[in-house]
């Protein structure tokens, strides 16, 4: 699903403590692509990040997601939009913490009327033996794991990540990364990635960097690497 947002303004604070964060973003993400929004701390990307996702307003602006308007959706509307179409990986994992692998992961199929098959989603994140575990018995990287798997169950047109491997170290960061890559290639979502490091745009097919609030380069990725030959 094609993702287009046009002229987002976005304020925090009041009076003279009034901020612009973003600053007329305006920018297109083919659907079924891989979009990686690159900037340092402060430059807006999670906050963009989290008006495509609903999570927040835009002060001015528009968001198509294919042929709506974000701003136009009632709150009933815009609570159905994100459950029908939006997936969400953060960089805490935010799995519950009393419920199995395997439950959390059917916490996102309860949310679709077709989910993938849970089984087959533990077999492809690799967490059929840890299905039992609760999460404080999993590493960072199975539990990463398991968030995206409760991401993707439900089959959304397009997945979020906020800084997916920002608490992971090298070696799990890029297995992450390779999961992220094999998602896109099986299920066709649409991926907006959200990270300050550099390295991760090389396996995106577009690459949107920000800057204090605007975009500073807007580019289609012509030297498209595979996420297992990142380096950093």
């Amino acid at each position: 699903m094609q993702l287009k947002i046009e002229n987002i303004h976005k304020f925090f604070g009041s009076g003279d403590n009034r901020t612009e964060v973003l600053k007329g973003i305006s920018c297109t993400v083919d659907s079924g692509s891989i979009c990686v929004l690159l900037g340092p701390s402060g430059s807006g990307k999670s906050t963009l990040l989290n008006i495509i996702g609903g999570i927040e307003t835009a002060d001015e602006g528009t968001i198509y997601i294919g042929d709506e308007k974000i701003e136009n959706m009632s709150e009933k509307k815009l609570s159905l939009y994100r459950r029908k179409h939006l997936g969400y990986v953060f960089q805490a994992y935010n799995l519950v913490p009393d419920l199995t692998v395997k439950e959390n992961i059917e916490v996102g199929a309860y949310l679709s009327d077709d989910p993938m098959s849970v089984d087959d989603m533990l077999n492809m994140l690799g967490l059929w033996d840890h299905k039992d575990k609760m999460p404080n018995q999993l590493s960072g990287g199975q539990q990463q794991r398991t968030s995206i798997g409760r991401a993707i169950i439900k089959r959304p047109d397009i997945l979020l990540c906020d800084e997916p491997t920002g608490a992971l170290d090298y070696q799990t960061s890029k297995d992450i990364l390779k999961l992220i890559e094999e998602v896109n290639k099986t299920c066709g979502n649409t991926i907006i990635m959200v990270t300050h490091n550099d390295a991760l745009k090389n396996m995106a097919d577009r690459v949107i960097k920000l800057r204090d609030g605007a975009v500073r380069s807007d580019k289609v990725n012509e030297n498209k690497i595979a996420a297992q030959d990142l380096d950093w």
